[in-house]
Order: C-alpha cells, then sequence, then structure tokens
C-alpha cells in the first residue's frame, strides 16, 4: 500500500445548483444558528432570492449564490433583497414558511408552523417574541473574486453592513468527493444563552405596546393615544386596555419611548377628538395628525383604524428610544407578557424612566 503523501488539487464547483441543494438540505455549514425558511422566495419586484433562512434569534438570511453574475450585479441583488425583507412582517413571513413547508425537498411535514418548526430546529420551547428586527445577507460562490472580496469589506467595516461571503472548493480523490468552507469574514458570534428557561411568571399588570407601522409617534404624544388598524389582527388586542391601565411603549427596531396611563378604551378614528393649538375640541382627522397610510375610517370595521387615548407620563423623541440587549419585544399591538424578560424589562425601564411605583 502506498503511503506517501499526495497532494489534492481543488476545482470549482461543477454545478452551483447543487451547492444550493446542499445547503438547504445541510444549512449548519453555512451556520448552526440559522434554519431554512423559504427556496426562490418571490419578491414584490419580480425577483427571486435563493434560499431564505431565519436564526436562533429571529433574525432573516438572505443566502444569495454567486452562480455567473459580476460583483456589481450580486452585489446590488442581495443588498435590494436586504430592503425587501426588511419590511416584512408576521405573517408575510409564515406565509413565505407556508409555501416552503408545502415543498417536497423541505424536510418539514406539510402545513407545519413556523413556531413548531422553529422549536424542533433549535431545540427551544418558544421563538423569539419579536423576529425580523435585523438581518443578514450572506453571499455564496464556489470561488470569490478580488472585487468581490472588497466591496464585501468595505460595506462591512466603512458602513456597517451585516454581510459576509462565504465560499466553497471541491476535490476529488478518485470516486470520492470533499468539500471544503472558508468565510471572507469571520461569522459573527451566536449568543449562548439563547436557549435559557422560557419559563413563565405572574403578570406583573403592566401592559406591553407596540407603536409601529407609518404612524407619527410625536403626534401620538402631542395629542395623547395610542392606535392601531389595517386588519382587526392588529386593532384587537387593543381590548386588553381599560381606563388606568398604564402601558409601555415600544417602537419596533428602536425601542421603547413612552409610558403612561390609559385613560379612555379604544374608540374609531372617527370618534376620537382632541383639542387643537386653539383649545378648540376637534376630530382627530380634522387637525391632520399622523396616524398612519392604512384606512383609517369606521365604515370598515376590520380595517379601520383605532385610538385609544393616554395621559403620558414620560415620553422620549423616538432618536432617543431606550433599547438594551434582553429586552423584551413583541409584535402584538397590545400585550400582557408573563415572562421573566418582561418583568426585568419594566424594571429597567423605570429606572431609565425615573418612574418610582
Amino acid at each position: 500500500m502506498d503511503q506517501s503523501i499526495k497532494p489534492i488539487t481543488p476545482q470549482p464547483l461543477e454545478n452551483e445548483n447543487k451547492l444550493e441543494q446542499l445547503i438547504q438540505e445541510n444549512i449548519g455549514i453555512i451556520g448552526p444558528h440559522l434554519m431554512v425558511i423559504g427556496r426562490q422566495v418571490a419578491t414584490s419586484f419580480g425577483k427571486y432570492i435563493d434560499l431564505l433562512a431565519m436564526s436562533i434569534t429571529g433574525e432573516l438570511a438572505v443566502i444569495e449564490l454567486k452562480r455567473d453574475r459580476t460583483p456589481r450585479e450580486i452585489i446590488a441583488q442581495t443588498l435590494d433583497y436586504g430592503s425587501w425583507i426588511h419590511t416584512l412582517d408576521d405573517e408575510d413571513i409564515a406565509r413565505i414558511w407556508a409555501k416552503y413547508s408545502e415543498r417536497e425537498d423541505s424536510g418539514v411535514s406539510k402545513g407545519q408552523a413556523l413556531d413548531d418548526a422553529f422549536c424542533k430546529h433549535f431545540g427551544l420551547n418558544e421563538m423569539p417574541d419579536e423576529i425580523n428586527t435585523e438581518h443578514e445577507l450572506i453571499i455564496v460562490a464556489s470561488a470569490l473574486d478580488e472585487s468581490t472580496e472588497r466591496i464585501v469589506d468595505y460595506l462591512a467595516n466603512y458602513h456597517g453592513v451585516n454581510i459576509n461571503a462565504v465560499f466553497f472548493r471541491a476535490f476529488r480523490d478518485g470516486d470520492r468527493e470533499y468539500l471544503t468552507r472558508a468565510w471572507l469574514r469571520d461569522p459573527t458570534a451566536i449568543p449562548v444563552d439563547i436557549r435559557e428557561s422560557n419559563g413563565s411568571t405572574e403578570w406583573n399588570q403592566e401592559y406591553y405596546v407596540s407603536f409601529g407601522g407609518n404612524r407619527n409617534w410625536e403626534d401620538a404624544v402631542k395629542y395623547g393615544y395610542i392606535c392601531a388598524g389595517g386588519k382587526s389582527w392588529y386593532s384587537n388586542t387593543l381590548d386588553l386596555l381599560s381606563p388606568n391601565s398604564r402601558i409601555w411603549v415600544n417602537i419596533p427596531g428602536s425601542g421603547y419611548v413612552g409610558v403612561g396611563v390609559v385613560t379612555e378604551s379604544k374608540v374609531p378614528i372617527d370618534n376620537f377628538y382632541v383639542s387643537g393649538d386653539d383649545g378648540v375640541s376637534r376630530a382627530i382627522l380634522e387637525i391632520g395628525a399622523r396616524i398612519g397610510n392604512k384606512v383609517l375610517y369606521a365604515e370598515d370595521p376590520d380595517r379601520c383604524e383605532y385610538l385609544v387615548r393616554v395621559n403620558w407620563l414620560k415620553t422620549v423623541p423616538e432618536s432617543q428610544a431606550i433599547k438594551e440587549k434582553g429586552f423584551f419585544g413583541n409584535q402584538n399591538t397590545v400585550a400582557r407578557p408573563t415572562k421573566p424578560k418582561w418583568s426585568h424589562t419594566v424594571a429597567r425601564l423605570k429606572e431609565r424612566f425615573g418612574i418610582t411605583d
């Protein structure tokens, strides 16, 4: 038997479609913190994302194969995909997953709920409270040219874009084929405490509020309200609030911006009146408050915008929003959380806002 050491020459992959299939079936070769939730995902502008993944912390990840595209094309396309996934809400992501779960090659049970698949994949009790607050962009190639490397480094190091590139090389030894992987930049470390206990505690009587969409926080402070609408899924949870409910308001992606006490239960936007700058009471629709671009009027109760009157105790501009690692977040407009993370969040917010009771 020949015991001598023989070199094996690397060579490009013959078929990058094969690489896409390999990554889908073994996403761990890209990162153990990821699970695939979509393949050939159709965007709103007629293009298709090769693979869409979700991280253990709820972030979305675009995985795009370079194929034969130029550096300019692949970088521009990947950034465009990032700008699109940033706009996806929970329902959009659920639809993408539902379509993916129907694929024969997805490896999951048809019709399996995303949260069930997520928990099974990562060994967790439940999904993160808030998903898609950030995202990452990953370019995959069988080889990387200097121009692509240079652009990725520039975007990541000088503009803070969460973008990386990984390339694979194939080695053949007779009838055996081996694959090696190398990252252009060291991947971001994944928190090791993500699998911490998800147990519940007694509700602390404090309400969580998500203030999102195109609604204007400055006007909400000025005229004393929170609001939701566009779909009943968003507005129905406002029913949890009644006079004397204390709320802590979070703007997704920005942070916590206010604490206040509810003074009136929810009403359709047509029935909400405020005092204008001249002190005269007028319907809020008459004063030009920037509520959002959804259907506002009560003629359609399911899509109507609803408002809840609030006496603000403390607020800050969105530019000064309070955000800390470990804070509670949720996509529901209103929630009564029972997780230890919520108690921690409220305790910290009381300190930051100077609330003593």
